[in-house]
């Protein structure tokens, strides 16, 4: 959580607050959701496809952005990829988008990492305004994408084989 919000604990009812609006994605854009993730019975994190929230973040249409958050005790097992490689399956095969994309703060090299292991690409660097600035903040954000036909050209043709 370092490097989201303001680096602080969220309150309970900020949590239930945030991830009601996260499971209410699913009513506006049929097919986007939040997707809760287990190994063998035990709950490890999350991850989301949403609609695009901001006007630099292109058009709604075709396009979704994801997103995931894992504990700290399940993080570089490969859960992160594997979970956001399900979802780039499910965006391009069953959805039919045409482009999906992530953000993160420039520093935060582990999530950069596992959106560069999925085949996304650095797209843009770039400077938002924060009431509470975190430590790093100054560096930017980082967009990472992937579309369609790239997805497709890595699965060799086979998109259930895509990552």
């Amino acid at each position: 959580m370092r490097y989201l919000g303001d680096g602080r604990p969220r309150t309970r009812e900020k949590v239930e607050l945030l991830h009601r609006h996260r499971l209410a994605v699913a009513d506006h854009v049929p097919g986007l959701g939040f997707w809760a993730g287990f190994v063998e019975g035990t709950f490890v994190g999350w991850w989301i496809l949403e609609p695009p929230q901001r006007p630099d973040q292109g058009p709604l249409e075709g396009q979704a952005e994801l997103g995931y958050r894992l504990l700290p005790r399940h993080w570089r097992q490969g859960l992160a990829s594997e979970g956001a490689r399900e979802l780039l399956r499910h965006g391009f095969e069953d959805l039919g988008l045409n482009r999906v994309f992530a953000e993160t703060m420039a520093v935060n090299t582990a999530s950069r990492a596992t959106m560069a292991t999925i085949g996304m690409e650095h797209v843009r660097t770039f400077f938002m305004e924060w009431e509470d600035p975190l430590p790093g903040s100054d560096l930017g954000e980082v967009e990472y994408a992937i579309t369609r036909q790239q997805w497709l050209t890595r699965a060799g043709g086979h998109a259930g084989l895509a990552c």
